[in-house]
This record gives C-alpha cells, sequence and structure tokens, in this order.
C-alpha cells in the first residue's frame, strides 16, 4: 500500500473517515445497500433538529459545533432548521480533533486542536457536536474532551446521523438519526454536499 494511503489511514483509524475511505477504500469495498436517501436524511435532520430544541427548552444557550468533515455539513444543516424552526441564530463551530484521537500511535503525544473554530466562549453554552457516524465513540470522546479545553459549558450533548454500533467507549448519541446494526467488516458512507454532490447513506463491504 502506498505511504500516502498508510498516512491517511493513521489519521483515521478504525473509522476510516476523511479521504481514505472516501479513495482508496471505497475502491476495493462493495456496496451492499442504500440505507437513507435523501428524503430520509433531510427528515431524520429535520427530527433531530426538533428534539435538540425540545430537550433544551428552546435554542437558547445552544452551540451548534461540527466535527470535521461531514459533521461540519451536518451542523449547518441543524442550525438552519432550528433558525426555521424557533427563528432562533444559534452559534456554530467546527471541531478538527484529528491530533485528540487516542489510537494515534504515530503522532504527537500532546494533544493539538487543528483548524478548529469556536468563535464563542462554550463556558455555561449547551454544546452539540455534532458527527455523521458513530462508531467506537473515541472520535466523540476526543471531541468534548478539546471543547472542555476552551471552558465548562453547562452540558454537552452529541448529535449523529448514523449509530452503527461496536462501541469501546460508555457514550451513547443524545440524538441519532438512525441505528444501523453493521459487522466490523461493513463500512458507513455518508453522502452529503460539498464533498458528494447528493445526500445519502451507503453501506460497503470489506
Amino acid at each position: 500500500m502506498p505511504a500516502r494511503y498508510c498516512t491517511k489511514l493513521v489519521y483515521y483509524g478504525c473509522a476510516f473517515r476523511a479521504a481514505y475511505f472516501f479513495g482508496k477504500e471505497k475502491e476495493m469495498a462493495t456496496h451492499k445497500a442504500t440505507i437513507m436517501d435523501e428524503m430520509a436524511v433531510e427528515r431524520a435532520l429535520k427530527r433531530i433538529s426538533h428534539e435538540i430544541l425540545e430537550k433544551n427548552n428552546g435554542a437558547k444557550d445552544i452551540c451548534i459545533v461540527g466535527i470535521k468533515r461531514r459533521g461540519v455539513p451536518l451542523s449547518e444543516i441543524i442550525a438552519a432548521n432550528i433558525k426555521q424552526i424557533e427563528g432562533a441564530d444559534v452559534p456554530t463551530g467546527v471541531l478538527d480533533i484529528t491530533f485528540y484521537r487516542d489510537d494515534l500511535k504515530l503522532e504527537k503525544a500532546e494533544p493539538v486542536i487543528r483548524d478548529s473554530k469556536l468563535p464563542f466562549d462554550v463556558s455555561g453554552k449547551k454544546i452539540i457536536l455534532v458527527d455523521d457516524v458513530l462508531y467506537t465513540g473515541r472520535t466523540a470522546r476526543a471531541a468534548m474532551e478539546a471543547v472542555i479545553a476552551q471552558g465548562r459549558p453547562d452540558m454537552i450533548q452529541l448529535a449523529v446521523l448514523v449509530d452503527r454500533g461496536h462501541r469501546e467507549l460508555p457514550i451513547r448519541g443524545d440524538y441519532v438519526g438512525k441505528n444501523i446494526p453493521t459487522s466490523k467488516t461493513e463500512r458507513i458512507m455518508v453522502r452529503i454536499e460539498p464533498f458528494e454532490d447528493s445526500k445519502s447513506v451507503e453501506l460497503y463491504e470489506g
């Protein structure tokens, strides 16, 4: 395997995130099924938006933080939904937790936030972390650590489009678009603009 793909695999670990999965890994995988089409994805995100408002008694003190890569456009859609439902502009931010992953054995021991943007004080806020797929829980834990490093939020909640199981840590999604039981040899691909030209959730084998 070329060194550049090995590097990407180290970066994204067992979740096969971002460029590696959607590049070389996808070529070796077999498409099994479309789990959610565009309408199903949009309905799930709309429902998550309503649930966030219901659970938090409105939009007061809510901040939406997307986890790169595909968590970012998902977070933007949720924020836009909340604006449409509640008429409130909620602050949004971005976390790139590449160097926070504790399974990056070849990376720096000290955690470093890379290209992350939290243009607000997290202290006293209700932080909603948004990611595309919840798998082992390590990415979510790393994102929580990154937020806590910036201040003391009132609470941190997790919204994911897909929960595929296989947790290694006691972490669950507060808001889940769809639970999709998978084997460890299967891969979940969330298609979302601007990375793809449509919205869907695809299941691959291998």
